[in-house]
């Protein structure tokens, strides 16, 4: 792992799905780094350390978010880092057997959610004139997974929206990027078969998962000062996997 530290110091992080996998990482890579977080997550969160903040939120209500955020700067006065993670699978189905209702709440959570929570923050941040935003998106919103369709065409979405909410923030000192992720190695994976995990590792140039904490890292580094001129761009993790 890279021996680069970030000092986060007087910054505040929203982490939205920090209960778990690599929103957690994330979180605790924000703590290690000195910022205080703000978890945002259906889920409760496993012990917070003093001054950290968890707000129980559904990505797909409004005034859930809108609520969660004013109780951040209640504690915080101010929001520095938005790192949104939360999302939603969903079945993996062929499109002519897809329940409608299903898709949904795929869209509703990874791609409207997505704007939810940015049309609540994006005026925190110009109002203190600094903030960095990094979208999870997924290497299946720039190639379309089979049998997954929902959630390529959400994540496509999610892409698309970071593109040009970058564009309308470009003349602002806020940055807006996404992470493409491929498989990485979190809990979720012991729920499929290994037949099906080794199909995805066997996808990869490099002939592995990725980690947490190498999703972590990029994010630690979309936060930092020195991400000043990138915005409005995709950051693939995909071992080499990515073919645009």
């Amino acid at each position: 792992m890279s021996d680069i530290n970030y000092d986060f110091k007087g910054r505040v992080a929203v982490v939205t799905g920090g209960a778990n996998g690599i929103g957690a990482e994330i979180a605790r890579h924000y703590a290690a780094a000195g910022a205080s977080l703000s978890i945002w997550d259906l889920d409760t969160p496993g012990q917070l350390d003093a001054g950290h903040r968890f707000c129980q939120v559904d990505v797909r209500d409004l005034e859930n978010v809108q609520h969660a955020c004013a109780k951040t700067l209640t504690q915080f006065g101010r929001i520095d880092f938005l790192s949104h993670n939360a999302g939603f699978a969903g079945s993996t189905v062929p499109v002519t057997q897809y329940d409608p209702n299903e898709w949904e709440r795929i869209v509703d959570v990874n791609l409207t959610g997505t704007f939810r929570v940015c049309q609540t923050i994006v005026p925190v941040m110009k109002a203190q004139d600094f903030g960095r935003i990094i979208n999870m998106a997924s290497l299946a919103g720039k190639e379309g997974t089979p049998n997954a369709s929902a959630y390529s065409a959400a994540k496509a979405g999610v892409i698309g929206f970071t593109k040009s909410l970058a564009k309308e923030l470009a003349e602002t000192n806020i940055r807006v990027n996404c992470m493409a992720p491929a498989a990485i190695k979190t809990a979720i994976l012991d729920q499929m078969a290994p037949d099906f995990v080794q199909v995805m590792i066997d996808k990869s140039p490099m002939k592995r998962l990725g980690t947490p904490q190498e999703a972590a890292r990029m994010t630690m580094w979309l936060s930092s000062q020195d991400c000043s001129f990138n915005s409005g761009a995709v950051f693939d993790l995909s071992g080499g996997r990515a073919t645009y």
